[in-house]
């Protein structure tokens, strides 16, 4: 196979991944190897790749390709998620362009629109995903509302609900008022927002006085229903057993006790607000308050509210500051910073708000997956994150799982004409379920479903459990085989909200760990450590990168910049590192398919570099085998990397390469295409395309023999001696090399090399051919005027004889004797400084005494020399 002259990444990709394809190497079936098990973090439906995804892929895709190397029977399930709020909010958007509200759609209507936009949208990521390499089995493609995964997500309902872990309760939620639903606490992102800090006053019933209240919601005020402060606050004192009036809105309201209070925040007083605030909520329940909820589901104001009926939330708050200052009830206003919460979704401000939902007990539930993830019998990496995956499960709070939402699992809950509900997978379940609680004649038609859905993470919770139809069918053969799970790639923000509980449901429905280990991605930042977004615009398309600089580049341009659990700092110019790389390992091997092989004996120089990087590659596949245990995969990527470009291109190939236009001999050429194969094959995992196209380009294959299929490189026995000789000749050359670029001399002179005592040389062969010298001796002393340098304790020396111009190399080495010597003066002049001597720290006196020491030295070898060159 001829190599073009230059690597072209379009060319190569997608002839290899159709090859893949096409001989059915990504898919897998029970067998009797170990299995190695990655379910993919379902991408949402309506996605499209970016750079976090790339990274998380990349990673995934090395973890599998290097399994299927290692003889394990690999399975990495690919899938979509069906992102019940991100996608109904693409819906409504796309109607409202086409002029219809999803008010004037039947439920029924508004999902054949929701399932058109996912059968044209839902597939795009995973096509993308192709590009980058993804070695997924298509064939086992999930989505969290396909038929199974339905199923099991109702079936899980069913199940926990007769268990009696989900119940139904009016509780205070996050309410999203743009996407109309209630929220889970992880789905809540807070930001520091500027604000304003309003005073109050509430008059005093009966009395003179007013008390003040300092809040940043005035608009919330008609929903008090108490003032609060704390019994201890000597300042309030005079408010205790009374009642205020609500400004504006000239409702009696009783002050209440309570150490809740912060007696420094403020003025120490605090509206009471139970409809609309967490902590407001648990004081309502603690003194049986009543509660006024005062918004409309889309942040507008109620007809309970009384005044400001119909405006939004935000405009209320900037007309009832004129309203209150206007009446003389607004004291002052302050700037104020505080954490606001806002719908990751949607990124509106959440609303507190009395909601009826669904909720599912988490206390008990998630101890199992508590005990595993402290125990390390599922390993997060970094294990940094223990701590903070602790602290969440400790303080876990009952899951809000119910969606005001049409596109989603419908919570198949039914309710009863005369009260009550029914639960049941079917109609015709919870209508036999309802026969058996109810003492009236009832028809199947009477039962009505609740409107809503579960939220999306109650499906994508049973993941690694549901791709394998664990849930239906529990004792199913792949099931049984596959799980659990092996490695699972994700990023440190879903820990919570993903992660966490599928871990839960792994105990619950398996009692086992759904995986053994949680490799954590870092978060991909852009060169100034801000977070790559596309609202930022910051964020390279990837595919535009790949047609940049070809998959392989790009994976090895994340990679070399992603240590497990830390930042990725992103910037182009590591793709440019990667595509070079291509290039390098391309041209490398251009170089050995040039050379003419002969039958000719094999130089003894040649032998050596065999046997040397024979050990220095099993040296690094130990290396690479450990890396990859702890899941350092960038470390593991730099080590082939410095063992291809430093160790076999730069020393290897230079060591055995043929004189110009003279042919190689066979074992050597044999050995180096060996060892050419060797590498490509450590590199698969990382590089899958250029590494596949040159494993077919060393010689001829089999249709079935792919590298992705081939068996990874074991360690051989090292030669730690030969290891260590090596490196120390490695010095011998750099030093003869530096005298080279010092004295101006060409690489093609050949240079003598004196080695002064009586050590041998330990590899004179590979010392010779690198340095190209004409001669190696050991001499006692070493001849006048040549240059030398120190090895360990070992002077050598290189004679320059007629080498080097003697005029010139005098006045430069007495201008460096003028430099050294003015730089000794200002040295000397702060050693004689007394105060700097008795003020500087001992290692900055230190630091100065040895360049004092080393100046002197430096001028004494150079007087040396221009006395021996004057001869």
């Amino acid at each position: 196979m001829e190599l073009a002259s230059k690597y072209n990444p379009s060319e190569v990709e997608s002839k290899w991944y159709q090859y893949w394809l096409d001989n059915g190497f990504f898919k897998s079936k029970p067998d009797g190897r170990e299995p190695y098990t990655i379910v993919i973090p379902p991408p949402n439906v309506t996605g499209v790749l970016h750079m976090g995804h790339m990274l998380n892929n990349t990673i995934q895709d090395i973890l599998v390709r290097r399994a299927r190397m290692l003889g394990k029977n690999a399975c990495w399930v690919p899938g979509t998620d069906h992102a019940s709020i991100a996608t109904e909010a693409k819906v409504v958007g796309k109607l409202a362009a086409e002029g219809i509200k999803k008010t004037d759609l039947s439920r029924d209507e508004f999902l054949e629109h929701a399932w058109e936009w996912t059968r044209k949208h839902g597939g795009i990521i995973l096509e993308q995903l192709k590009k980058l390499g993804a070695s997924c089995d298509w064939d086992r493609t999930c989505f969290t509302m396909d038929e199974a995964r339905s199923e099991s997500v109702i079936k899980v309902f069913v199940d926990l609900y007769n268990k009696g872990l989900i119940y139904r309760g009016v509780r205070m939620v996050n309410w999203d008022p743009k996407a109309l639903t209630a929220l889970s606490d992880e789905e809540v992102i807070y930001k520091e927002q500027n604000g304003k800090l309003y005073y109050l006053r509430y008059k005093i019933e009966g009395e003179e006085g007013y008390a003040v209240v300092a809040t940043t919601r005035p608009e919330t005020i008609m929903g008090d229903t108490a003032m609060c402060i704390n019994p201890n606050d000597p300042k309030n004192t005079h408010l205790k057993g009374k009642k205020v009036i609500v400004p504006l809105v000239n409702r009696a309201i009783p002050v209440i006790e309570d150490d809740y209070v912060d007696i420094e925040f403020g003025t120490g007083c605090l509206k009471v607000t139970p409809a609309h605030d967490v902590n407001d909520y648990m004081l309502g329940e603690k003194y049986n308050l009543p509660s006024i909820d005062i918004f409309n589901d889309n942040g507008t104001l109620s007809e309970a509210a009384g005044l400001y009926v119909g405006m939004d939330r935000f405009d209320v708050r900037k007309q009832i500051e004129k309203d209150l200052a206007d009446a003389g009830l607004l004291e002052k206003v302050e700037d104020y910073t505080n954490k606001v919460g806002f719908s990751e979704r949607t990124n509106v401000p959440i609303e507190p708000k009395l909601s009826m939902q669904w909720f599912l007990k988490m206390e008990q539930l998630s101890k199992p997956a508590l005990e595993a993830v402290m125990s390390d019998e599922i390993k997060l990496v970094p294990a940094k994150f223990k701590n903070t995956y602790r602290h969440w499960m400790e303080n876990v709070k009952d899951w809000c799982i119910s969606r005001q939402l049409w596109w989603g699992h419908r919570i198949p809950a039914y309710f009863l004409p005369k009260g009550g509900v029914v639960v049941g997978e079917t109609k015709e379940e919870a209508y036999q379920n309802a026969l058996a609680k109810v003492d009236y004649p009832l028809t199947i038609d009477e039962l009505r479903q609740d409107e809503d859905v579960l939220d999306t993470w109650f499906s994508s919770w049973l993941w690694p459990i549901s791709v394998f139809d664990g849930i239906n069918h529990p004792e199913n053969e792949d099931v049984n085989y596959y799980y659990p799970t092996s490695d699972l790639v994700t990023g440190p923000d879903i820990l919570f909200f993903w992660v966490a509980r599928m871990i839960i449901s792994g105990y619950e429905y398996r009692q086992k760990p759904c995986f053994n280990n949680v490799y954590l991605t870092g978060i991909v930042r852009d060169k100034q450590g801000r977070k790559m977004s596309k609202s930022l615009g910051n964020s390279p398309e990837p595919l535009n990168l790949i047609e940049q600089f070809g998959a392989d580049g790009v994976r090895m341009g994340m990679m070399l910049a992603a240590p497990a659990g830390n930042d990725v700092l992103f910037d182009e110019s590591l793709c440019e590192q990667g595509r070079n790389f291509n290039n390098k390992i391309w041209n490398a091997l251009r170089l050995v398919k040039g050379w003419e092989v002969a039958d000719i004996a094999q130089p003894e120089s040649s032998q050596i570099a065999i046997k040397w990087f024979d050990a220095k590659l099993s040296q690094t596949i130990e290396e690479v085998d450990d890396l990859f245990g702890k899941y350092r995969l960038s470390e593991a990527l730099m080590a082939v990397y410095k063992l291809f470009w430093d160790e076999f291109s730069a020393w290897y190939l230079e060591l055995i390469k043929p004189a110009y236009q003279q042919p190689i001999d066979k074992a050597t050429l044999d050995a180096t295409i060996g060892f050419f194969e060797k590498l490509l094959k450590m590199l698969h995992p990382f590089m899958p395309f250029i590494t596949e196209e040159l494993y077919h380009a060393l010689g001829e294959r089999a249709e079935t023999d792919s590298i992705m299929v081939s068996v990874m490189p074991k360690a051989g026995v090292i030669d730690e001696a030969l290891l260590a000789q090596f490196e120390q000749t490695k010095e011998i050359i750099a030093g003869i090399r530096t005298i080279r670029l010092e004295k101006n001399i060409p690489n093609k002179e050949q240079l003598a090399l004196q080695v002064v005592g009586n050590e041998a040389l330990a590899l004179p062969s590979v010392v010779e051919k690198m340095a190209n010298l004409s001669a190696v001796e050991i001499v006692a002393e070493k001849v006048a005027g040549a240059g030398s340098f120190m090895v360990g304790t070992t002077e050598y020396a290189v004679p320059l004889g007629s080498l080097i111009d003697v005029e010139a190399e005098l006045k430069k080495q007495q201008e460096e004797i003028a430099y050294l010597e003015g730089f000794l003066v200002s040295v000397n002049k702060k050693l004689s400084n007394e105060k700097f001597v008795a003020n500087a720290k001992p290692e900055v006196v230190a630091n100065e005494r040895k360049k004092l020491a080393d100046a002197e030295s430096k001028i004494a070898s150079l007087k040396e020399s221009i006395a021996a060159l004057s001869k």
